[in-house]
């Protein structure tokens, strides 16, 4: 008997705005037997099902694909991408109530045929969030009190002090699409967006995001090159404050040590699907919660956050004075003097983790321990 454990990464890969649903969307399993061995570098048949309305619901979609495991048992497959059974994967209307995915697997070589192992699992935030998206997209321009992107005038290139001032005055969205209002003001012809090209032309030099910015649901303590991409914190610790556990109640190996800025989004997803083959007791833990987490803020939900990497929790403490200033201007809460939980693992029962009173990074102390938890997410 063998078994199978997912990843439910659910990252958008290509999406129409005008339509209601992704057309496709990147799904990974890893493939243990049962004596929890990975099955490597093999064919494998797996079928696909949406199902709507829970576990045995009503299947939307069903398709099947063939991929190959890696040398990690890891499959990596677009669903949406495979030989339809049946069904419109474009066609799915995700604000419709919940869905699940329902995965049957023939684990032999080229399998496609006997299917011995299913799966079924709730899809969580990813579709709900694009499909706000849409409707935001379609229903006109939101106002948001988060902060945006501003720009400075190149005198040199004849943009006016004034000008710059009515740019920043009026609301600009994350993709720098200008009102009909501030366009006018600018003394532009309204045009569909403008990109960065079209702001170096107008003489705009991109100021961009800085540390301590709240922005994108919650607080960015880093930023990258470009100025417009990075990552932000939540506003205050997960579980009320209280300490978590970093496991899901079984020891083990879920080769979560992914680090450096963004590598904490594949940790989690690593840690949650190690620990339904590992052993999950049901009870909450770091990555879980974090994965599950929905901040609103000016009317928006963020829905993808995760339990931050060793690095990227390094880089939160080295603004840590700066995060408490704005979370507390923001209804949020300071950091606490006390050990906060990475995604990336040192051994089978232990992880880094810093120690928010001393700026140490250490491992030594086991999974089990409850340490605080701060929510990230990229941007």
């Amino acid at each position: 008997m063998r078994k199978i454990f997912t990843i439910f990464t659910a990252i958008l890969m290509t999406a129409n705005l005008l339509a209601q649903a992704p057309e496709k969307m990147s799904y990974q399993a890893v493939i243990r037997d049962a004596s929890n061995q990975l099955v490597t570098n093999q064919g494998v048949g797996i079928q696909i099902s949406i199902l709507q309305g829970g576990v045995t619901g009503i299947p939307v979609y069903i398709e099947t694909q063939s991929p190959m495991t890696n040398a990690n048992g890891l499959v990596s497959l677009e669903i949406g991408m495979g030989i339809i059974v049946s069904g419109d994967f474009t066609m799915i209307d995700w604000s419709n109530g919940t869905y699940f995915i329902k995965t049957e697997t023939d684990p032999t070589t080229g399998g496609g045929t006997n299917y011995t192992i299913t799966g079924t699992t709730q899809l969580m935030s990813v579709p709900y969030a694009l499909h706000a998206k849409t409707a935001e997209s379609i229903t006109g321009t939101v106002s948001y009190t988060e902060t945006d992107p501003v720009f400075s005038a190149s005198v040199a290139n004849g943009i006016s002090t004034a000008d710059t001032a009515n740019w920043n005055s009026h609301t600009v969205d994350t993709d720098t699409q200008l009102d009909s209002t501030g366009v006018a003001s600018l003394g532009f012809v309204a045009g569909a967006h403008t990109d960065s090209t079209d702001i170096a032309n107008m003489g705009f030099v991109a100021g961009g995001y800085s540390i301590g910015d709240f922005a994108h649901g919650g607080i960015v303590f880093w930023v990258d090159e470009t100025g417009e991409h990075g990552l932000v914190c939540a506003k205050y610790d997960q579980n009320g404050g209280l300490g978590l556990r970093w496991n899901a109640g079984t020891i083990g190996n879920t080769q979560a040590k992914g680090d450096g800025p963004y590598a904490g989004k594949a940790n989690t997803s690593i840690i949650i699907a190690a620990q339904v083959a590992l052993g999950d007791d049901g009870n909450t833990y770091a990555a879980r919660i974090c994965n599950e987490l929905q901040i609103t803020e000016s009317n928006k939900t963020y829905g993808d956050w995760y339990l931050p990497s060793k690095e990227e929790l390094i880089l939160m403490y080295q603004n840590n004075s700066i995060i408490n200033s704005v979370a507390t201007a923001n209804g949020g809460l300071v950091f606490a003097l006390q050990p906060y939980w990475s995604s990336t693992e040192y051994g089978s029962n232990t992880v880094w983790h810093l120690d928010f009173s001393s700026g140490n990074i250490i491992w030594q102390y086991p999974k089990p321990n409850p340490f605080r938890v701060r929510a990230i997410r990229s941007f």
